[in-house]
């Protein structure tokens, strides 16, 4: 009897722990897949990284297009000082990587759990960020792999053709948008949504802004398509991106500004010169909150009221100490939490070059630009815009590097702010964009876009030219105008390379060919 009681115990002791034994052997810790069902968080909760990626750093951002738009130059000579910044390329993949690796890869995961969670509008803001990533991507490279993306069992992963890429984010927008005015109230975004907290009609006014600039890179090489999506934006009753309020922020999730950790901790970036000789020239009020002024009264004896002093595109630089001392961007973007993806002063210019163009909806091309000026000096906190717009006389001022004149370069644009109805459509343009230029500080993918496909603002050649067969040449009176796809997938997918090159108007994969947009008609009307 006494051994059956121990059987008995035994047993009952064995149950109890087997039947425990799932939640004791759990780690606490640890996120489960159900953990994670919650509150829509399995998701959810990629978007603030998807968000956080959708922008540059240095080698992708600040040693290429910062560094070719002039609104930064580095005090670095890398490698050599034969680099990205004198048009010999050495950092090529690091933006590829970030979107495929950290926007591309997440989105598709979040699009396969919201259909099969049967939660519809969690996969329609992944796509939307999509377009949001694969729209700058595009506008680096040309044709990416965005149809395509995740059908890796195929072996080759093919390439879109440009014309067709951006008649497919043409078509998805159209859905997204279809589906999002079909539920403005929906409030399962609020959790994970470090930009809008949420709100549908925002994220709507966002798509129709994108729209808008999309629409406008296509002007010269497919006028009735940009036309065609151009006014659609603009007719939309939701409405764009017309108040500071309203701006899209990308969010810094903890992490420090980019060009102000590159500036200030790195010490290998410094203002451009071509923002000097513009924001110098113009007497913008502006320069004071995108940079520090100098405290070596020397460096800016050409201009002592204006106490900045920057550094040219491609320079030519022996030691980086020699440049140090150049201004460094304001201190205030060592403590900001987000960064700008898309303003109301972008829509206005977006808007007064849709004037000029005759689009409808789009209002007067003047009163467009002067709001496109005010919201910019409104949203940095910038005084004196009456008297900016008012001046018909300012203008770019020549460049002088106190430390070696190889790099001192005269304006190419003799440019004044003040609107006058009695300029061309032409010389109207070129003031709409370099505002918009101006305006643009730590977005610049979209002045490098503006410029190649308009020629505007006018900027100097680099100071340094290492083009070379290996990358391509840039002639001497040109600038760089894409970069190359990326190493590995010259290796790894090389007949859809091979392919997407026949797809560039050179046919050749190298630094020298247009992009699709990027006509070379001289005119922009």
């Amino acid at each position: 009897m006494k051994k059956l009681c121990l059987m008995v115990l035994a047993l009952i002791l064995l149950n109890s722990c087997t039947k425990n034994f799932e939640e004791i052997n759990t780690n606490p810790n640890q996120i489960t897949d159900k953990m994670l069902e919650q509150d829509f968080n399995l998701v959810g909760s990629s978007f603030s990284v998807m968000l956080f990626n959708l922008m540059g750093h240095q080698v992708e951002e600040d040693l290429c297009y910062d560094n070719w738009m002039g609104y930064m130059g580095t005090p670095t000579p890398f490698v050599g000082n034969v680099n990205n910044t004198t048009y010999y390329l050495r950092w090529i993949d690091s933006y590829w990587n970030r979107i495929y690796g950290s926007v591309m890869s997440p989105s598709k995961q979040v699009i396969q759990l919201a259909q099969e969670k049967n939660l519809p509008l969690f996969g329609d803001w992944a796509k939307l960020v999509r377009i949001l990533a694969i729209s700058k991507l595009t506008a680096l490279h040309g044709p990416v792999i965005y149809s395509n993306y995740g059908t890796s069992g195929l072996g080759s992963i093919k390439y879109d053709k440009e014309s067709d890429l951006y008649n497919n984010m043409f078509t998805q927008l159209d859905q997204i948008e279809a589906n999002l005015k079909a539920n403005t109230s929906y409030v399962g975004f609020i959790k994970f949504d470090p930009s809008y907290k949420g709100n549908i009609n925002s994220w709507l006014k966002l798509l129709n802004s994108v729209r808008l600039r999309l629409a406008m890179r296509l002007v010269k090489v497919s006028p009735a398509i940009a036309k065609t999506q151009g006014e659609k934006a603009l007719s939309d009753p939701v409405g764009l991106i017309t108040t500071n309020a309203e701006n899209f922020l990308v969010p810094l999730n903890g992490n420090v500004m980019p060009v102000a950790t590159i500036s200030f901790d790195w010490n290998d970036t410094r203002m451009g010169a071509t923002m000097e000789s513009f924001m110098v020239g113009l007497k913008d009020g502006r320069i004071a909150k995108y940079f520090n002024e100098v405290t070596d009264v020397s460096l800016v004896s050409d201009h002592p009221a204006y106490k900045y002093k920057g550094i040219r595109g491609g320079a030519f630089i022996n030691a980086k100490d020699d440049r140090v001392s150049y201004s460094t961007v304001n201190t205030d973007f060592k403590s900001v939490q987000k960064r700008r993806g898309f303003t109301a002063s972008e829509t206005a210019f977006l808007k007064a070059e849709a004037a000029l163009r005759g689009w409808a909806g789009a209002g007067d091309a003047k009163t467009n630009y002067e709001d496109g000026v005010r919201l910019s000096f409104a949203d940095w906190g910038a005084a004196g815009v009456d008297a900016y717009l008012a001046d018909a006389t300012s203008k770019p001022i020549n460049y002088v590097d106190p430390k070696d004149s190889k790099n001192n370069f005269t304006p190419l644009s003799t440019i004044t702010v003040a609107w006058d109805a009695g300029d061309s459509d032409e010389l109207k343009l070129e003031k709409i964009i370099t505002q918009k230029y101006l305006a643009t500080f730590t977005n610049t993918l979209e002045a490098w876009v503006d410029f190649r496909r308009t020629g505007y603002p006018k900027i100097p050649h680099v100071a340094k030219n290492d083009s070379s067969p290996d990358w391509g040449i840039i002639a001497p009176n040109q600038w760089i105008k894409r970069l190359v796809f990326v190493p590995a997938e010259r290796t790894g997918n090389a007949t859809a390379v091979a392919e997407a090159t026949t797809f560039l108007s050179s046919g050749k994969d190298d630094i020298a060919s247009r992009l699709w947009w990027d006509t070379p008609a001289t005119s922009n009307f």
